[in-house]
């Protein structure tokens, strides 16, 4: 019996030595991204999936799997076989997800592993130009004064909603927050003036700002951005410290053998080190960092601890 038991343990090993050696010729990859189409998860995903394909030698495709801030994106993944094949691009909603929502159809730390964190970006707080609203000083003394403001978000718990949230509870602004179910149909509300101001990452709002269709007030960087230097930060602006950046990162199943971790995060760096690829993201705001699980693994705990205290403080629910 136990020698049985030795050759099935044996075999399985070679299996996964095989899958690994083989990666990854066997078929091809599925990258998710966890928000629809339109938002920044989408673009970045869409950036990262023909410069991968042509690295890898295999066809890399984007599957749209959006909805509950990224959990029904993540629990596909999650669901699927870790054998290498399948990946998914993910936003800050991920460090969140796991304080906000009651039941949890998986474990942020315990069933995902997390390969490549793929950069930062400040988030942008902005003022449809059917608002009247034209600058954050306004905004603010218009909010001391218990004038009631909307804000739309990528959804409840984002970064962007927790951000706002924080800032309105400290201030006492009577500001409510209208969560959406990606950046697409955020900016699409925005622009058509159905809701007042919107959050969300520079790549996201960058091409809005550009045609003069949003107005941007704040950054929520610690400094000014490259992208938009006239736009001043938050915390230059009454609120000194005030950081809250955005990310995105790629993610796989907990059981993904290492060895394809790391050769899917050597890929992905190597990627994103491409001057064309750089220049995309950086045309976006999106500062690169390329940092594999080493690095990724302390960042989500952190974002994880920090922003879920502020939910479990708040009693902030999915709406």
């Amino acid at each position: 019996m136990k020698k049985i038991v030795f050759i099935c343990f044996l075999a399985l090993g070679l299996n996964v030595a095989t899958a690994s050696e083989d990666w990854p010729t066997r078929k091809p990859i599925r990258l998710i991204s966890v928000f629809p189409p339109g938002g920044s998860v989408d673009a970045v995903a869409r950036v990262l999936a023909p410069a991968l394909q042509n690295h890898l030698k295999q066809s890399v495709v984007v599957e749209n799997v959006g909805g509950a801030s990224g959990v029904i994106g993540a629990s596909a993944l999650v669901r699927s076989d870790p054998d290498g094949y399948t990946f998914a691009v993910v936003f800050d909603t991920h460090g969140v997800n796991q304080s906000l929502k009651d039941k949890m159809p998986y474990d942020t730390l315990k069933d995902i592993a997390n390969v490549t964190l793929i950069g930062t970006s400040p988030m942008v707080l902005a003022a449809s130009n059917k608002s009247g609203i034209t600058s954050f000083k306004q905004l603010t003394n218009d909010s001391k004064k218990a004038t009631p403001f909307n804000y739309g978000t990528i959804g409840t718990g984002s970064l962007g909603h927790l951000a706002m949230a924080s800032l309105a509870k400290k201030s006492k602004f009577e500001w409510t927050h209208i969560p959406y179910r990606g950046g697409g149909p955020l900016m699409a509300d925005a622009l058509a003036g159905h809701v007042e101001l919107a959050v969300g990452s520079i790549f996201l709002m960058k091409q809005h700002i550009d045609s003069g269709r949003v107005i941007p007030l704040v950054v929520t960087s610690p400094k000014r951005s490259k992208d938009l230097p006239n736009v001043p930060t938050i915390s230059e602006s009454g609120f000194p410290g005030f950081d809250a950046p955005a990310w995105w990162g790629v993610i796989a199943p907990a059981k993904t053998p290492p060895e394809i971790i790391a050769k899917m995060n050597q890929a992905i760096v190597t990627v994103l080190n491409q001057p064309e690829i750089s220049k995309k993201l950086d045309d976006q705001g999106i500062t690169i960092v390329a940092g594999g699980p080493e690095v990724f693994n302390p960042f989500l705990r952190k974002q994880m601890n920090t922003w879920g205290q502020f939910v479990i403080q708040n009693k902030i629910k999915e709406e």
